[in-house]
């Protein structure tokens, strides 16, 4: 009998190899490049769109963060549906809700409905993380995860550069609305592909076993697991910050045309794109040095986090020149943290509680998706300029650096055997 089953796993296995290949990667990378553009393209639109539906600032963020209202408690769902129809099938489905969103968003008639796509939006892009960590789990070995998730990583950094600086460029020539539409039914033909190299692997997908983890209590109870809460929110405030309200600081505060804002908000993400595959590159080079995973992360991650808080002080009270430098350099340190932190949980975690630990960890962090956006907008109504605001971003960069430093004394393997003979 264990020789049967030995057979069927390894026969399983290779049908699932042959299936999916090498395009599981490269297809899962542009899906996360999709989802960045679609999601960001509200953004870049933003200075037409307030102008052209007479909204406040503060209205504007409530759109920005609308998105996450969704995106966060949508992301246990999706994880629920990968297990219950299969991760392949779901990120399907997820794909189409948000790229119809997408168009239909160009077609919207005001403040309300515009709110309504964003949730759409947010329900359909929570598939994404969940489901490509579990089919990447599925797919490739353990040293082959590091080089898929650099690829993700520089997609994620890339889809924000292409939307701001193309979309940003067309939203000048043709309008907002028809970018939107645009956008939208391009993001749909990624479903051709997927579907032609996943449907044997689909209908041939069944419900895994899953070792004995950790509750959600057991983790929370950990201090190091509030170090890496609290410091995943801090290092996206930031990041979310940037890409919800650079468009619309370029253009109505430092006084850019559209196209010169695209051109400057496209290179700040090409920094960040590149920042993120150049620390990969270079953490593995001084772990292989003889540095241990902890140092390496630490270091790397505090010192983006304290680039990035003396960066955007200056982005705000510098001269145009100067704030452009700064915004560069807060690009180019956004991928010394990208990488890391989820590096960090998933060390701490160990096997068996990663997937629960970044769950909790991306959960809470993208939080800073909601409360970026919406304090922005109320700042700079309050105060009736952005200098503030980035005060504020800079502050929460400080905060992570306490949270990913003396919150988590040591980046290692967290030990859960007694939690597993307690429930044994």
């Amino acid at each position: 009998m264990p020789s049967v089953n030995i057979g069927l796993v390894q026969q399983e296995r290779s049908v699932k190899e042959q299936t999916i290949g090498r395009a599981l990667v490269p297809l899962l990378a542009i899906a996360v490049f999709i989802n960045y553009v679609d999601r960001g393209n509200l953004a870049t639109a933003a200075p037409l769109i307030k102008d052209q539906l007479r909204l406040s600032t503060t209205e504007i963020g409530v759109l920005l963060s609308a998105f996450f209202w969704s995106y966060i408690p949508a992301q246990i769902f999706a994880g629920w549906l990968a297990e219950r129809i299969n991760a392949y099938r779901t990120l399907a489905l997820g794909t189409a809700l948000w790229s119809l969103a997408t168009a239909a968003s160009g077609l919207t008639l005001g403040f309300g409905s515009l709110i309504a796509l964003r949730l759409l939006l947010g329900l359909g892009e929570s598939a994404v993380f969940p489901c490509s960590s579990k089919l990447l789990a599925m797919h490739l070995p353990p040293d082959k995860l590091c080089g898929a998730n650099g690829l993700m990583s520089t997609a994620l950094a890339l889809g924000p550069a292409f939307g701001t600086f193309v979309g940003g460029l067309l939203m000048a020539r043709i309008g907002w609305r028809s970018v939107f539409l645009l956008f939208g039914l391009i993001s749909l033909l990624w479903l051709l592909p997927w579907w032609a190299t996943t449907r044997r692997a689909s209908s041939r997908a069944s419900p895994q076993s899953h070792d004995l983890a950790p509750s959600f209590v057991a983790i929370i109870r950990r201090r190091e697991a509030w170090g890496a809460m609290l410091g995943h929110f801090s290092a996206t405030y930031s990041l979310y910050f940037v890409l919800s309200w650079l468009p619309l600081y370029l253009v109505k505060t430092r006084g850019l045309s559209i196209a010169h804002m695209a051109e400057i908000g496209g290179f700040v993400y090409i920094a960040y794109a590149s920042s993120s595959f150049l620390i990969g590159f270079l953490s593995n080079r001084w772990i292989r040095a003889g540095a241990s995973v902890g140092r390496v992360c630490k270091t790397t991650i505090i010192c983006g986090l304290a680039i990035i808080a003396a960066a955007l002080p200056a982005a705000a009270l510098g001269n145009v020149t100067v704030a452009v430098a700064s915004l560069f350099c807060a690009g180019f340190a956004f991928g010394f943290c990208t990488l890391t932190a989820y590096t960090i949980g998933q060390t701490l975690a160990g096997p068996r509680a990663a997937g629960k630990w970044i769950s909790l960890q991306g959960s809470v962090g993208n939080l800073s998706g909601i409360v970026a956006p919406i304090v922005t907008g109320v700042v700079v109504d309050a105060t009736g300029q952005f200098i503030w605001a980035f005060l504020i971003a800079a502050a929460v960069c400080v905060a992570g650096i306490v949270a990913w430093g003396p919150m988590i004394s040591e980046v290692r393997p967290l030990n859960w055997e007694p939690i597993k003979a307690a429930v044994q």
